[in-house]
This record gives C-alpha cells, structure tokens and sequence, in this order.
C-alpha cells in the first residue's frame, strides 16, 4: 500500500489500532509510558492515544530516546522476513550435512524452540523438515546413481545411514530397483501404448507398480521420444490386448474427466511434488483454484511459484489435473500441453 494511505496522524493511529502489517516500516509508533518504539502491527496490548507518538523512521524515533519493542523487534528485518531467513538456514544446514541434523539441532542453529521451528517450516515450505530432508537423500541418492558408481556407495555418500533403511523406501522413491535406476530403467519393463483422442496424440505407460505418464501431444513421435528419454535403457514394450483396455480407459478420462480414473498410478517426485499432486486430484471437476490456493491447500501460503513448478513437472495429463489451476485473476496460464487443451478440458468439465 502506498505511504499516502499513512500521510496523517489519524491514518497512523488508525493502522495502529488495527495492527496494520500493510504500514510496517512506512513509520514506527512510540509509546511515552514504555519508553518503546513499535510497528504498526506490534501484538501489543494497545497504547492510549495521548501516549503515542509516530516516526518516520527508526532512526528518529531512538533519536528521541525510545528503544526497540522487544514483542515486534522493529529494529530488525519484517517477522515474515525472519521466518523466510530462518527456514533457509535450516535448509542450507541440511544440504550441507553428510547425516540429516535431527529437529533439536535444526531448531537450536536458528534459535528458535523445536514446536515454534517445525510449525515455521512447515508453513514456509509446505513439507515438515524430515519430509524435506528425506527428500534431498533422494535427490542425492538419484544424483549419486546416475555417475554409475555402486548402490552400497550411492546409498552412503547421499546421507544414508543404513543401507536397509534406504531399500526400505527404495521402490516408492525411485519407482524401479536401484540398479535399474542406475542403469537408466535397465531391466525395468515399461508398457506404453499411443492412441488418439479428441485433444490429439495421447501416450499411456506404465510399470508394474502402475501407470507413468500420460502425455498429449500433436506428433506421436515426439511423445515416445520423451517416454524414451526418461529411461533410455528401459526395455519399452508395444501395446498388448489388455493394455489397449487401459489406453482406453484412459482416453475415456480425457474425453470425460468428470469420471476419474481408478487405475493405479506409479508417482515419482520429490515430498513437496507428491503433497501438490494429491492435493490436485482432491478437487473436483468443474472446480478450479488459483496457485495461491492451491498453495495455502499444501501449507505452504508463500509457495506459488514452488506450486506451479510442480504443476509443471506433472507427466500424468489429467489423471493429476494440473488443468485446474488458473491465475489469481481466473484466466489460463501455461499448461504443459498446451494452453488450448487446458482451455478444452475445463470447458468439457464445466459441460460446455
């Protein structure tokens, strides 16, 4: 909000009674009995007015001999400020550890007590600091196994601290055995199949755990290109009769999203990817929300544009519907398939 808004006593006094976060650092407020200088949005119990005093700066108002507030600390950087700093710190600790730092040591390194830090990060990156942590092993593991080198080394210089514990989860995190994976899906059977439907090409694959990708697309080749490039060493199989069934039920969703899909899905991504997609399959069809919502739906009010980078890495069309998220304003954004199909499925949901 422009500083216009505050140009006046009355204006100031008014953002003071209603803790008007909008005014912080326009101006500072000092109290007389206290001896303090506040923000406007300070949880203080309020002043009265004859007590109060406004600054245009903090400079002027510890010129005039009061001392920062201890409640809203408007001698540093904006809470929302602090948080955000904070939560980087901690994500920086993380990264750099060989062994994943416990949540009393994350907490301590940023001063802040374990239940108030976890309840931080969580709102800042919608993930808690184990999901995140967890997380970032799997980046590494992954990063570790494409250099070709053992499983048994991968596992360890990613921050495991058990080979078990990693096998464990193995399958979930990586969507195929760990020598597979290094090997670029070598030894992992992928059945796709391409068809066609009303918004173009369509590609369905799937390994045994289910479903992979579903891609659109104008140019068939393009789409199996991208199926190959995923895993290069994957042994691709061409469609069998019982596939063709699941082709078909798969078109049907993209004829008619409105029916959903019961088939299951083999979902890859990292912790923060997986919570948007699920959250993107609980709404309805005919409904749509902004990215913002979307990202106050993951618990992460801050994360738009994290929500629209996992929107964007979605490689099942429709059976996540990505489609559903529009600009704060209503109208279509990108859409990895393309801006008119977007527009097509919403209308088809909306029975237009």
């Amino acid at each position: 909000m422009s500083s216009t808004a505050y140009a006046s006593d009355a204006q100031r006094w008014a953002a003071v009674q209603q803790r008007d976060s909008g005014a912080d650092g326009v101006f500072y407020y000092s109290v007389r009995s206290t001896g303090v200088y506040c923000r406007p949005s300070c949880a203080a119990r309020p002043a009265l007015r004859r007590n109060v005093a406004f600054h245009a700066s903090r400079e002027e108002a510890e010129q005039a001999g009061f001392r920062p507030c201890l409640r809203c600390k408007p001698d540093q950087p904006p809470l929302a400020e602090r948080r955000a700093a904070a939560v980087a710190q901690a994500c920086r600790l993380i990264d750099a550890a060989e062994q994943a730092p416990d949540l009393d040591a994350l907490a301590a390194a940023v001063g802040m007590s374990r239940f108030h830090f976890h309840r931080i990060f969580k709102a800042q990156t919608g993930i808690t600091p184990k999901a995140y942590a967890a997380a970032r092993r799997g980046a590494r593991v992954r990063a570790e196994l494409a250099q070709g080198g053992s499983v048994t080394d991968a596992v360890y210089a990613a921050g495991y601290n058990s080979s078990g514990r990693f096998y464990a989860g193995a399958a979930g995190l990586l969507g195929m055995s760990p020598r597979a994976f290094r090997a670029g899906g070598s030894g992992a059977a992928i059945r796709f199949a391409i068809g066609a439907c009303d918004l173009g090409a369509i590609l369905v694959a799937a390994t045994e755990r289910g479903i992979c990708a579903i891609l659109l697309g104008d140019d068939p080749d393009a789409l199996a290109r991208d199926l190959q490039d995923r895993f290069p060493r994957a042994e691709l199989l061409g469609a069998e009769a019982d596939f063709e069934q699941t082709v078909a039920r798969v078109v049907a969703l993209v004829e008619a999203p409105e029916i959903g899909l019961d088939l299951p899905l083999d979902v890859r991504g990292t912790a923060f990817q997986q919570r948007v997609w699920q959250a993107l399959r609980e709404i309805p069809a005919g409904r749509t929300v902004s990215y913002a919502e979307l990202a106050a739906l993951v618990g992460a009010p801050k994360g738009a544009r994290a929500v629209a980078g996992a929107c964007a890495a979605n490689a099942l069309a429709v059976a996540i519907p990505c489609h559903r998220v529009v600009r704060n304003d209503g109208s279509l954004s990108g859409y990895r398939w393309g801006v008119e199909r977007k527009q097509a499925l919403l209308a088809r949901e909306a029975g237009k």
